[in-house]
């Protein structure tokens, strides 16, 4: 069973959610992003996500160690979907659990807040007047070749 993944076929939620489920556990949380329409006033058609997949992976994996280590008796699985999403597709699936909620929720956050800062994915955006690589997810870094840079994966 792969607990981290990069997936091109639409999410299945529920089978995230099953690889995280333990008897320990009193709590799962998950977290489901999905693309809006609306982003800095601009309204979006679809977006375009990429990867640099095995780095991905392995930041995934990393991720979940953290959290497996912070959090202790936690489990997690985190899948995150690349290629052409439409508005309201799911983009990543985050589940955890815990022996008591409030870790769940805590896990959870950190979980989306650090494949924002680590992992290797970008997205390009479709606007009905244009389209831009945005660059990391934290949109500190532009791509503007619609990849990163060498130096830009901080591996």
């Amino acid at each position: 069973m792969k607990f981290f993944e990069i997936a091109k076929d639409p999410i299945n939620t529920q089978s995230v959610i099953d690889k995280v489920i333990q008897r320990e556990a009193g709590a799962i949380t998950t977290f489901i992003g999905t693309v809006r329409e609306l982003t800095h006033g601009k309204k979006t058609l679809y977006l375009v996500y990429e990867a640099y997949e095995p780095m991905a992976v392995k930041k995934l994996a990393q991720i979940g160690t953290e959290i497996e280590e912070r959090w202790p008796g936690s489990k997690v699985a985190i899948t995150h979907r690349v290629g052409k999403l439409d508005i309201t597709d799911i983009a990543v699936v985050i589940a955890v659990s815990t022996p008591h909620r409030a870790d769940a929720y805590e896990a959870n956050r950190y979980a989306i807040e650090r494949i924002k800062e680590i992992v290797p994915i970008w997205k390009k955006e479709h606007w009905e007047d244009g389209q831009e690589w945005i660059g990391n997810q934290l949109e500190t870094v532009a791509y503007p070749s619609g990849k990163p840079e060498e130096g830009d994966l901080g591996e």
